[in-house]
């Protein structure tokens, strides 16, 4: 699936994908990962719904036998996001390296194939929002994966013939993220079409585990590939798992209802304000919202320059890089799994602010890296990064996906995605520049001392006061 974007580490990833960034962890703070889904408070603070009932504290569901790997439709879902999560974190470090080692771009031109890749967000990730609500989601989801395929199939054809230049890269970069934005919009709003919503957290978790278990496999393929044949030959793999996504998509026999439009006739800019001013009026998406931009920035910003700092500042090759990156993500993997019952046994509201806490400090080992046994610093700071950040994105995602109403999931979701996402470039243009004024270590410093202190903002509001998170009760 067209997925993160996210990092392993960006926030508000459930799991997206991510064209051009080395991975991390994924959150939001996500991506990474690329799947998560109000308004209601605390008892304490006595505020209603947005509907103006009262809420409830969110019911973890007991586990069903066999659980959603008995769901044909979710293992076709699932399956073909897992091999087009692989193909996604194969050029998450295969696209820097070509820049990197090919094309022998600078520190700050690498950096903007990262800023590129998220600056659709920015551009159209209001609008997505509304027209994905009028949509249906999956022949929307195909199409966008067919896209990706040819601008990441551009760049070997490009290569051979002896036109591979750095523009290329950063215009596939820009394409391949607009692809994304209308891909991911629409996925966050599907999954709930094909699940009950006691199933959703299940879903997620799934989703996320192979999510991460992609970043993983993905950046030791791609070093391996690169160290063997060539970084531009690595990008082909990902050609090929968009175009195993969308087949999979196509065989998925659930009809989605068709999207219900609200009475009377209602302009865009109008739906996009009502997603705006849902997640502003609610303390929880809203406190959520801004967290995922904060951390973000540290995230995607050390992210951005990654693959320079190791390649250059530590001096490794490009398959022992891969190899790092991978291992780096493995905590994301075991924070996938752990998820639901982190969330069964210290409650939702609870699992979030531990993830946040293990993520923002951890980060501090990465810049730590050195030769030898110097490599274990960043190692041990990614594996934490990863694990908080995949907690926090499938009890995120989770919430989102059953507390706001299903009409408005779409404007909802790219509401808090534009701001989470938008940071993004900015942040990747800032460690660019720090790194090419300074060098890539400082840098790399500078953006993992913001992400420490970003946990900070779960503190604001009321999400400090509950055990559990909320369940949106609309009444009529």
């Amino acid at each position: 699936m067209n997925r993160p974007p996210t990092p392993p580490a960006t926030l508000d990833t459930t799991g997206q994908r991510d064209v051009a960034r080395a991975p991390g962890p994924a959150g939001d703070p996500d991506a990474a990962c690329a799947r998560a889904r109000a308004a209601a408070s605390d008892a304490a603070d006595a505020p209603a719904s947005a509907g103006g009932a009262p809420t409830q504290t969110t019911p973890v569901p007991p586990r069903r036998r066999g659980g959603l790997l008995r769901h044909r439709d979710f293992r076709l879902l699932w399956s073909g996001q897992t091999v087009s999560s692989i193909g996604s974190n194969v050029t998450a470090v295969a696209l820097p390296l070509v820049a990197v080692a090919v094309l022998d771009a600078s520190t700050f031109q690498v950096a903007m194939l990262t800023a590129a890749a998220w600056l659709p967000w920015l551009v159209i990730g209001l609008p997505v929002g509304a027209w994905v609500d009028r949509l249906p989601r999956r022949p929307v989801m195909v199409a966008c994966d067919l896209v990706s395929m040819l601008l990441f199939l551009s760049v070997p054809v490009a290569a051979a013939f002896g036109r591979l230049t750095v523009a290329h890269l950063l215009c596939v970069a820009l394409g391949a993220g607009f692809a994304r934005v209308v891909f991911e919009t629409a996925d966050q709003v599907y999954l709930p079409t094909l699940l009950r919503p006691e199933e959703v957290p299940e879903g997620n978790a799934k989703l996320q585990a192979t999510h991460t278990a992609s970043y993983v496999l993905g950046p030791g393929i791609a070093g391996l590939v690169a160290q063997a044949v060539g970084a531009v030959t690595a990008l082909l793999l990902d050609a090929v798992s968009f175009l195993v996504s969308a087949l999979c998509l196509l065989r998925i026999r659930t009809v989605e209802k068709r999207p219900m439009r609200t009475g009377g006739s209602s302009s865009l800019r109008r739906e996009i304000a009502d997603g705006i001013r849902f997640v502003g009026r609610d303390p929880y998406l809203r406190v959520m919202t801004l967290y995922g931009a904060a951390s973000n920035i540290g995230l995607i910003g050390y992210q951005a320059i990654l693959v320079v700092f190791l390649v250059r500042s530590v001096g490794l090759s490009a398959g022992l890089v891969g190899v790092l990156i991978g291992l780096m993500s493995l905590g994301g993997i075991l924070g996938a799994v752990v998820a639901t019952t982190a969330a069964r046994r210290f409650g939702t509201a609870r699992a979030m602010l531990l993830a946040g806490l293990v993520t923002g400090p951890s980060a501090l080992l990465i810049p730590l890296a050195g030769r030898g046994a110097g490599l274990l610093w960043p190692v041990l700071g990614g594996v934490l990064v990863s694990f908080g950040v995949a907690i926090g994105n499938v009890t995120k995602g989770s919430f989102r996906q059953t507390y706001t109403p299903h009409r408005l999931l779409g404007r909802v979701t790219v509401s808090m995605q534009m701001l989470n996402y938008g940071t993004i470039p900015l942040a990747a243009m800032l460690a660019g520049a720090l790194g090419a004024a300074y060098g890539p270590e400082p840098a790399i410093w500078t953006m993992t001392g913001w992400l420490t202190f970003t946990p900070l903002i779960l503190l604001v509001g009321p999400i400090r006061r509950r055990r559990d998170l909320p369940v949106a009760a609309e009444a009529g």
